[in-house]
């Protein structure tokens, strides 16, 4: 049996860096981990092959080859995949489809075979054998959740690692909170599951024998549900594993609870994290009690951010307008609480309500809803009505990104955020295409680029300040050129 696991094309969004990526010669930012592991279980005896549309081509060699496509998306690639989809039927094709655009959306795809739905350690196996029996049903979906430490290790040996920036892994799945708005507990459930330290370290000594010396995202969405565990076993595990061999940077996600425990962020930091992304949301107590995000309630936001900082994270942000309690103030607020906390990588969205989640059964009953979202945080797209008027909720969002990534706003938050980030501990590896990234940005900000002058005064700042960071200093703006491309491309 030959079996393509093919991977949608993301577009040009905030997340897929692809303006910054060509700096360092790289295709794509992250492989399909979710197909990667699926490849782990399905038969030994099949030949598989991957195909990442965001690295490379689906050929008709490719499509000649095979005889089942397997394919898994997310919102955001929805129209990579009905394309992918059409063309493996023209080819006359099995097409078997899950992860989480399938698992919300699949009565929307009439062309596909079969749908391996929610998680495929329980509904994969049930497809299989009815598959070899002869008698495959259309659609396997459990509302159970798998014990993850029975899941094997990704099989890493089907990308071309050489084509990403960074790689990824997956400690832990589920979310102990209750977002409104997000369709992660609806997904992966309320109880956090997590792998075993043993599992990760075997993952990661995966990685680093195929010569991976890049970052590795840990794609939890929130890394900290169980500190018990982590500070006992598996940051322990890590900080023995960094020893041995050339520094390994980490970057995950989290709740801005992390903030309260400085030895779990310490330990992060010896461990090699050096950066997480954190849903702030908003500034607004209103807002944070409409959405349920209790855990970011009463708290001094800014100096929470700035403690995660100075001690050695950086902090990417989520941010949020459209709640219901938003008033015309809000937009400045934002403006402001970005400026002043030094989150340079700010997710600015629409308020947006995806399927499967409170937020969404709300607005249904409430006649409010404009059928599905895009998928992308920051197009500046909604599928609500909201109680703003919708102009000036639109209007007021052009304004915050329009102002947080203008060349003088956005050079003055990276020197706030470096004048206070403790440096990492375990540096990127320095190669060939970093150095060319750094001759790359000269030329392209620093000569051509409008941001010219901001460019190099930060830069000499840097040199002269916090020598250490200067790599950071050069990365953070070559992101910077990525998001201001995002920002002509859905907001100017």
């Amino acid at each position: 049996m030959n079996v393509l696991l093919i991977y949608p094309e993301f577009p040009d969004t905030f997340w897929s860096f692809k303006h910054a990526l060509k700096f360092i010669h790289k295709k794509a930012a992250l492989p399909p981990l979710g197909l990667l592991t699926l490849g782990a279980m399905l038969p030994e005896k099949w030949s598989k092959r991957l195909v990442d549309l965001n690295v490379t081509n689906l050929t008709e060699k490719d499509l000649e080859w095979a005889d089942y496509v397997f394919i898994s998306a997310m919102v955001v690639q929805k129209n990579s995949a009905r394309q992918t989809i059409s063309r493996c039927k023209e080819a006359g094709l099995k097409v078997i489809t899950g992860g989480p655009l399938f698992t919300s959306e699949y009565e929307e795809f009439e062309d596909v075979d079969h749908f391996v739905l929610n998680e495929a350690e329980l509904t994969l196996p049930v497809f299989l054998a009815d598959l070899e029996r002869g008698y495959a049903r259309r659609v396997y979906k459990t509302s159970e959740f798998c014990d993850i430490r029975k899941t094997p290790a990704p099989m890493w040996g089907l990308a071309d690692l050489k084509r990403y920036a960074s790689m990824s892994i997956q400690f832990s799945r589920g979310c102990p909170f209750n977002c409104d708005f997000c369709n992660v507990t609806a997904l992966f459930g309320h109880r956090p599951r997590i792998k075993t330290a043993e599992q990760i370290i075997a993952e990661l000594n995966g990685l680093y024998d195929l010569g991976w010396r890049g970052p590795v995202f840990f794609v939890d969405d929130n890394f900290i549900t169980n500190k018990r565990y982590l500070k006992t076993q598996l940051l322990p595990a890590l900080i023995e594993w960094q020893k041995d061999r050339r520094g390994v940077p980490f970057y995950t996600e989290a709740s801005v609870n992390l903030a309260d425990d400085e030895p779990l962020m310490e330990m992060m930091v010896e461990a090699g994290f050096d950066m997480v992304f954190i849903g702030i949301e908003t500034p607004d107590e209103k807002g944070l009690a409409e959405c349920n995000k209790m855990q970011n309630k009463n708290r001094d936001l800014v100096e929470n951010v700035k403690r995660i900082q100075r001690t050695g994270l950086q902090v990417q942000g989520g941010f949020i307008v459209g709640f219901d309690s938003d008033t015309l103030s809000i937009f400045q607020r934002q403006i402001d609480f970005i400026q002043q906390s030094g989150i340079v990588t700010a997710m600015v969205g629409l308020l947006q309500a995806p399927v499967g989640t409170r937020l969404y059964e709300r607005l249904k009953q409430e006649g409010r809803l404009l059928g599905h979202t895009s998928g992308d945080n920051v197009d500046g797209t909604t599928n609500i009505i909201p109680k703003m008027d919708l102009n000036a909720l639109r209007e007021g969002y052009k304004e915050i990104m329009r102002s947080i990534y203008s060349h003088k706003h956005y050079y003055k938050r990276v020197k706030t955020f470096l004048s206070e980030y403790k440096a990492p501990k375990i540096q990127h590896h320095l190669d060939f295409q970093r150095l060319l990234a750094f001759f790359r940005s000269n030329i392209r900000l620093g000569i051509f680029g409008k941001e010219r002058f901001q460019y190099w005064k930060l830069l000499s700042w840097t040199l002269f300040r916090r020598p250490e960071l200067f790599s950071l200093a050069i990365t953070l703006a070559i992101n910077g050129y990525h998001f201001r491309k995002i920002c002509e491309l859905y907001i100017l």
